[in-house]
Formats: structure tokens, sequence, C-alpha cells
């Protein structure tokens, strides 16, 4: 979950040339995209960022729970596909449907420039939709903790997009119930990334809850890897690849 501050920094975006991508920001009232593709596509995304938001807004109109739960909601045949997925995603994670509006928010961007782009990478504070036709690493922010900026995700190819979604209790300020430093989660499904990234961060309290938070992630249907670091400790399961930077 991420409703983000747009005062907030965001050193970690990257913004210099490259032979492969350009890379635009655009910011809409909390939602605020940094966003690669093979042109720019600022105007589009802005677009199409106002449109996931309003559907998503149009489902808190209804029934203003849809914001506030922190625990799973029953589907409503009123919502729109964003709005219900991010339902059924929070079921599975066990969280309340805005746990993963940040995660659908770029997931739905990033969809709808792939009709315009052959590669897009679409960051929505810290959940991140990519769908790509070479290696890339992508570098794991942890706040104060020693892994923080030193170990990457490693992320091939793929025919089908992939979400990684990293949800913390230290950095940025979405709600967290544990004390994780960093929870990732990856899954060819950005919203239940984003879900379960949520979950998993709740769920790491000390050091020693690493392993068997870890564990239960890759119990939800759907869910590739999973990363969780609290301080100098790690736990990393499923398809996770990890690299030194």
């Amino acid at each position: 979950m991420s409703m983000v501050d747009l005062a907030e920094p965001r050193t970690y975006r990257d913004f210099g040339p490259s032979n492969r991508f350009v890379a635009f920001r655009v910011a809409v009232e909390t939602s605020d995209l940094y966003v690669k593709a093979h042109s720019f596509l600022d105007s589009e995304t802005e677009r199409l960022i106002r449109v996931a938001r309003s559907l998503v807004e149009d489902a808190i109109a209804r029934r203003p729970e849809f914001l506030k739960s922190l625990g799973p909601l029953d589907d409503d045949p009123g919502d729109a596909p964003i709005a219900a997925r991010m339902v059924s995603a929070g079921r599975k994670a066990g969280t309340g449907p805005m746990a993963a509006v940040a995660g659908a928010v770029a997931e739905f961007v990033g969809l709808r420039l792939l009709e315009l782009s052959p590669e897009v990478i679409v960051e929505n504070g810290g959940d991140i939709f990519l769908r790509i036709d070479h290696p890339i690493v992508m570098g794991i922010f942890a706040g104060e903790s020693p892994f923080s900026n030193r170990i990457g995700l490693k992320v091939y190819p793929s025919v089908l997009p992939v979400g990684v979604c990293t949800s913390s209790a230290t950095v940025g300020p979405s709600y967290s119930a544990g004390r994780a430093d960093a929870a990732t989660i990856i899954s060819r499904d950005t919203i239940l990334a984003d879900a379960v990234a949520t979950a998993l961060g709740n769920r790491v309290t000390a050091p020693r809850d690493l392993k068997t938070a870890v564990e239960w992630a890759l119990t939800v249907p759907g869910v590739d890897g999973a990363l969780a670091i609290i301080g100098d400790k790690i736990a990393a399961m499923g398809d996770v690849e990890l690299v030194t930077l």
C-alpha cells in the first residue's frame, strides 16, 4: 500500500540518459509514477492515472470501508475490474483492498502503455510493474539496513509482465503493523504482489519472524518469490535471484 507524500524525495529514481529507455515522472494527486519506456508517454500516463484513480474512487464512494478497512472485504458487483482485483488480492493476503492500490495503479497504467512501447517499467511508491526484453537489476532500498542499496533483484525477460512490490515500516509514509525495512514480493499479478508485500511486512516484527513470514508468503497462490529484511538479517525464498550492487 502506498499513499504517497509528493514532497518526499525519490532519490533512487534515475533520469539519466540510456540507450534503452527514456525515463519520466508523472504525478497526479497522491499517485507519483516513475516510468521507463521507449519514448516519452507522459501525457498518456497522466490520462491513465486519472482513469485508474477514478475507478478506485468510485468504489470508495459506494462503500467507505473500501478505503478504511485493514481486513478483507466481500466482492461488490458494482466494482470496476481494478477495484474488484484489489478486493480479491486483499482477501488472499488478509488485508484491506487499499493495501494494493499502488500496485493496481502501476499495473493499470503499465498494461496500457505496453500498447505504445514494447518494454515498460512503472514504479509507484516502491511497487513496480514491468515487461522487459533484456535482464535488469533492481536495487533494494531498505532504509538504514546495511543491505540497503547493496543488493538487488535480477529480473529476466518474460512474455508476461511481472510485479515486484515492496512494503516497509521504516521507509515512506505507508502504514505497516510490522518492523521490516523491506518486504518484497514477486508475482505475475502486480496487484496481488502489493497486497502480499503489505501482509508480509506486517508479519515481520523481529528477526526471528523472517523465515516463517517469507514461508507464509509463498503459500499464497500466485506468489513466485518473497524477501524480507530487518536490520542486518534477511530471508529470501522462491524465484528470487539476489546480486551484489
